[in-house]
């Protein structure tokens, strides 16, 4: 099971009743964080999570809404007796970055790890998931996230016993673990079924419409994208600042056939997006404005 929150969903600056986009995730102990704008900390205790087992942070891109948060979070996170490693993963020039906001935050009692996406897409393999980086489309190097957790298949009593697998070993192998057994090795596969779908989410925000963030976003469980503007005379400005509209986003998730779609990073001047709703979802059906702390438990089909 994947929890998924999206902590805030302001795009520029925070406002009394939204903060800026931030998305956090947890699965299996370990806690991840996409972007960290101003405002991040409060959205986190606002929705009741704790700081301090974030492992991993994920930068899209450094424009101060979502970098500037950081060196307030790191502080926070140093004064709750944190000492296991924290790793950062954003693109190029990330460690000049972080270290230039660290004038500020300069003693942590914890190491930060860096990792530099430099290829135009990037697969981690974290904690129990792949975190997979592609670029977008914005006026700095950018880049979307996807989550994926594999989920292996169901695991066939008859074959194992037809082998004669003595069953001390079944849970290792049922694990994806191979077993050696008097001179012979035992593989997961034969015992195992044909892998079983799995749980994956896409984010990406501050970008035009791409064809990668249709090929990454395909199929996703859940697609958080960014929704600048949702009044359509707006169209040629989200053009201009590389941004995009309600509809292209809507058109994105219907092209990829995710099976939800929550927009986010709205302008400042967009007080009521859901007034743009129904058109949106003329486009997208399953298409939600999104809130700040909007939730929710992404699990395995049965």
């Amino acid at each position: 099971m994947l929890d998924v929150c999206l902590l805030g969903t302001g795009g520029m600056m925070p406002l009394p009743y939204r903060w800026l986009t931030a998305l956090m995730t947890r699965f299996n102990g370990s806690h991840l964080l996409i972007d960290c704008g101003e405002g991040t900390q409060i959205a986190i205790k606002e929705k009741g999570w704790s700081f301090k087992p974030i492992d991993v942070i994920c930068f899209t891109h450094y424009h101060g809404d979502h970098i500037s948060g950081l060196p307030g979070l790191l502080l926070t996170m140093g004064n709750t007796d944190r000492t296991e490693p924290l790793t950062l993963i954003g693109p190029r020039g990330l460690e000049r970055v972080v270290n230039s906001l660290r004038v500020i935050a300069p003693e942590l009692p914890f190491e930060l790890k860096f990792i530099e996406i430099t290829e135009p897409v990037q697969s981690f393999e974290i904690n129990g998931y792949r975190l997979t980086a592609f670029r977008v489309r914005h006026n700095v190097i950018c880049y979307g996230y996807t989550i994926e957790i594999d989920r292996a298949g169901k695991f066939d009593v008859e074959r194992a016993e037809a082998q004669g697998i003595p069953k001390q070993y079944w849970r290792y192998l049922q694990k994806g673990d191979s077993i050696e057994l008097d001179g012979k090795i035992l593989t997961p596969d034969m015992v195992l079924g044909a892998p079983r779908k799995g749980i994956k989410l896409t984010y990406c925000t501050d970008t035009r419409p791409t064809d990668s963030i249709r090929e990454h976003a395909a199929g996703s469980d859940l697609f958080i994208c960014e929704g600048m503007y949702g009044e359509k005379e707006k169209a040629s400005k989200a053009v201009e600042y590389k941004h995009m509209t309600f509809y292209e986003a809507a058109a994105l998730a219907k092209d990829a056939e995710v099976k939800e779609m929550w927009l986010t990073h709205y302008s400042p001047s967009l007080t009521r997006p859901e007034e743009f709703m129904d058109a949106v979802r003329d486009i997208f059906p399953h298409a939600v404005a999104g809130k700040d702390r909007m939730s929710v438990e992404l699990d395995f089909p049965e």
